[in-house]
């Protein structure tokens, strides 16, 4: 570290080129939001997909109206280069403070838990490039109060609770992270890439993002810290006769969090299955498609393979499983379908579609996605809706008599939750696995928080904003709606009529700002839990039960802040 903060110390003091082009990290506050915003106001190339980010925006994909966003977050440290092939830029300073109270709400905060009390989180670093080696340093600082707060039931039978830790022991999802404070250094969104033409390869901890999603998606997102991982990739979008494509291929390392799932030391220690301190392989592949004779279409593909260390194969196959077929039956010639599953591989595809549509201002989009394989193509058919997850959303733009103002509508559904095939595929109402949960592999998570949907296990979300913006200023309102763990709910009480779904009715208020080179951007949101944690008013009659409803509040402020002059 020392030596990092030297060669930070000399750079810093070097007078440097312009950088063409900066990455646009994943989940970052206000740019992200604002860049798409232009894609479908035309003031962004429509070359970029959004499917794959980080997103590497060069000043040519942009209009002169768009310029001021896209300046803001990047711009060349001015004075004279003794060394004119290094060129260096310093990234703004990033900070997220939130506030929990009586309970924890909220995701996609990359560093930032689930927890009740204050939380923080700064980052900040630079970026410089060298002939083909680019440098982002961009570590971050996560600080949790983590205060206790009311879990899951004492009072529930061993039935409940068995199926309670039926998903906690096939996934890694703790109440509570611990009994104290956290504080925590990470590498945070950095990388070293060589870069190569429109082709980049290195090394990253940065946070991924696959998929059209705005608020989730179903296999990277910002939601978890973001993970060591060597990548080949593309850097922008490459012409073909058929159209543009954009690809990424990886290898990472996902560690467990280690903790007990909830606060009842007596439920740990009879129904939890303990880990054995093993860290997972990943291996994934996206790739996007424009076809040339739809332009404003992007059709995305994502595969991952997850396997814990010790049960990988030191072949080609057991490095990059994503080449295999898709149909068990195929990879075991006699159809043995318990011999695949004893390889503890976690395997998760998706398919997705983003398409704009630039005289209404308008996108539209959508992701599939299956958590296991088909035994073969007749069992794809006939069951397609098994082990699946869905997203859908929407953004729409309406022009106000001032120039520059739009009314903002997005809206988004993430459904997990098993479908109706859970009937006829398991006896009674039990079900089986969910969406980012597994036997062997123990969940598609990273140190306890989901790599990509972080609504919960088996939960199910829809999100509508409403808003008024200007350039990054925007003044708006968010209403949703979260009905927590349905798997659980389904497998533990079946058609019990005392117990109802535990479901979170929200309301919030948005306010996004900015002064020359300061932006905060604030969100403040009542949420009322509606039969929280499923149980019932201790006064509630047996013929007619009230649930035990729990208000609380999520607050958010973010602010960037920019070092340099414009």
């Amino acid at each position: 570290m020392m030596r990092t903060f030297l060669v930070f110390t000399y750079l810093t003091f070097l007078n440097c080129g312009f950088v063409l082009a900066q990455n646009l990290n994943a989940g970052i506050p206000i740019f992200e939001e604002a860049v798409r915003r232009g894609q479908v106001l035309g003031e962004v190339s429509n070359s970029y997909s959004f499917q794959i980010r980080p997103i590497r925006l060069f000043p040519k994909d942009t209009s002169h109206t768009f310029s001021s966003i896209e300046n803001f977050y990047s711009k060349e440290i001015s004075g004279k280069n003794s060394l004119r092939k290094i060129r260096f830029s310093s990234l703004p300073l990033v900070m997220s403070n939130a506030i929990n109270t009586k309970r924890p709400y909220g995701w996609g905060n990359k560093g930032l838990l689930p927890n009740v009390g204050f939380q923080t989180y700064i980052s900040t670093g630079f970026f410089a490039k060298f002939h083909f080696l680019e440098v982002q340093f961009q570590p971050e600082y996560v600080y949790v109060q983590n205060l206790p707060f009311q879990g899951f039931g004492e009072e529930y039978p061993r039935g409940v609770v068995s199926a309670r830790f039926f998903y906690w022991n096939n996934g890694d999802n703790p109440e509570r992270f611990g009994d104290d404070p956290i504080s925590r250094f990470w590498w945070g969104q950095s990388s070293a890439m060589l870069v190569f033409g429109p082709i980049s390869a290195g090394i990253s901890t940065e946070n991924i993002w696959w998929g059209p999603g705005q608020f989730n998606s179903l296999t990277f997102s910002a939601n978890a810290e973001g993970f060591p991982h060597l990548t080949l990739k593309t850097n922008r979008p490459i012409r073909t006769p058929i159209g543009k494509f954009e690809a990424q291929i990886l290898s990472g390392k996902l560690e467990n969090s280690l903790l007990a799932p909830t606060q009842n030391e007596i439920q740990n220690d009879r129904y939890f299955r303990k880990f054995d301190g093993d860290w997972r392989y990943l291996n994934g592949i996206h790739i996007s498609y424009n076809p040339v004779f739809l332009p404003n279409l992007f059709v995305g593909f994502n595969r991952t393979f997850q396997q814990y260390n010790k049960y990988r194969e030191k072949t080609f196959n057991g490095y990059f499983p994503i080449f295999e077929v898709f149909q068990k039956e195929t990879l075991f010639q006699n159809g043995n379908s318990v011999a695949y599953d004893s390889r503890g591989q976690d395997q998760q595809v998706s398919m997705s579609f983003r398409y704009l549509i630039p005289k209404a201002k308008m996108e539209v989009y959508g992701e599939m996605g299956r958590r296991d394989h088909a035994f073969n193509w007749r069992d794809f058919f006939l069951n397609p809706e098994h082990a699946r997850a869905y997203l859908v959303g929407i953004q729409k733009l309406f022009s106000l008599p001032s120039e520059g103002e739009f009314i903002q509508i997005r809206g988004e559904i993430t459904h997990q939750q098993e479908s109706i095939n859970r009937y006829v595929r398991y006896p009674g109402l039990i079900g089986n696995q969910t969406w980012h949960t597994h036997g062997l592999a123990r969940g598609f998570v990273n140190r306890g928080e989901a790599l990509g949907v972080g609504a919960g296990v088996g939960s199910n979300v829809q999100t509508l904003e409403l808003s008024k913006v200007r350039g990054l200023n925007k003044r708006g309102i968010l209403l949703e709606r979260l009905a927590n763990n349905q798997d659980f709910y389904s497998r533990a009480f079946g058609q019990n009529p005392e117990r109802n779904p535990w479901i979170d009715l929200s309301i919030g208020i948005l306010w996004d700002e900015q002064w020359n080179r300061v932006i905060l951007s604030g969100k403040l949101q009542f949420i009322k839990a509606f039969n929280y944690q499923w149980q019932v008013e201790p006064e509630s009659r047996p013929d007619f039960p009230v649930g035990s409803n729990v208000g609380s509040i999520y607050s958010q402020l973010n602010l960037v802040y920019r070092f340099n002059k414009q």
